[in-house]
């Protein structure tokens, strides 16, 4: 039997804590994986992009997954996909998953947690976050970020007034005028857009910021400038695809420009940040095994609580 896990089955079953646990896991493990996790990009002769990421599989877990996303930016949500996951025992077809669910919580719960590692220590918890981009992945960030530090206040800019005005409102924030003004005014900056020119430049920037930039994740897309990512310590989730279609692709930037991986951090194989004075950035592209750290997680509790339609494919 397959098990089709919509949305709202999904954010009954999905945790923010404990999939951040399982993000912060399967980091530490990554650098193990048996198979290296291929992204497949296409246009289309439409106004949007497809995607595919696969295969997504980690140490110890008897499972893999499949995801296919149509990315549209005009439409709302701009992501649409599945996830399908697969028993690595005999190839089944286990479960049937929101692919904009499972990679709104993946995307921003895994960034919350390199902005927490990266980021300068805050014991008091008065550093200002600043969100440049006001969406789910955002909404994500943060509170995933909340579940790791504290904050002194929130400044948000999004070219949607309404959606920022909103998005400060939940988070008791208030709104800016552009992305520079977030950046004169936030300690940790968020940059989670569609942008295709930098929105933000080293002289934007002072020494001991951080910055996660959610947006430089297929090519063409670009949010911080080479000379910002040049001076900071970069570090990504993934060399290779980081210079093929990420945030090095965008910045003419070689794989070698990537101080470290966030895996590489986690598991002590480098220091991270080592001065206060140091500007941080933070620039993910996304991989297949954290489909799997989340899916394998809300299907197993599904699983026990029944959550969930079920239908039999080859019947």
């Amino acid at each position: 039997m397959t098990r089709i896990l919509t949305r709202s089955d999904l954010l009954a079953v999905l945790d923010p804590a404990s999939s951040t646990a399982a993000l912060r896991e399967g980091f530490r493990g990554d650098g193990t994986a048996p198979v290296a996790g291929q992204r497949v990009r296409s246009d289309l002769p439409f106004p949007g992009t497809a995607t595919a990421l696969i295969p997504g599989v980690l140490p110890g877990v008897a499972a893999y997954t499949v995801k296919v996303n149509a990315k549209f930016p005009g439409a709302r949500p701009a992501l649409r996909g599945v996830i399908c996951l697969h028993s690595g025992e005999d190839g089944e077809l286990l479960a049937l998953l929101d692919s904009a669910t499972i990679t709104a919580w993946r995307t921003g719960l895994a960034a919350a947690l390199g902005t927490h590692v990266l980021a300068a220590p805050d014991p008091a918890g008065t550093a200002v976050l600043g969100v440049i981009g006001a969406g789910a992945q955002a909404e994500l960030m943060v509170r995933g970020l909340r579940g790791l530090r504290r904050f002194g206040g929130l400044v948000a800019y999004d070219t949607d007034a309404d959606r920022a005005a909103a998005f400060a409102t939940r988070y008791g924030g208030r709104v800016l005028g552009s992305a520079a003004e977030v950046a004169a005014a936030a300690d940790v900056v968020l940059l989670a857009t569609w942008s295709r020119t930098p929105l933000l430049g080293l002289s934007d920037t002072r020494p001991g910021q951080h910055l996660t930039t959610l947006g430089a994740d297929e090519p063409g897309k670009q949010e911080l400038s080479a000379d910002l990512l040049d001076a900071a310590l970069l570090v990504v989730d993934d060399r290779q695809l980081a210079a093929a279609m990420g945030a090095l692709a965008a910045a003419d930037l070689p794989p070698g420009a990537a101080g470290a991986t966030l895996g590489e951090v986690l598991r002590g194989a480098h220091p991270g940040r080592t001065t206060a004075a140091a500007r941080t950035v933070y620039a993910p592209v996304g991989l297949p095994w954290q489909d799997l750290a989340l899916a394998w997680e809300a299907y197993r509790r599904a699983e026990r609580l029944g959550i969930g339609a079920t239908i039999d494919l080859l019947g």
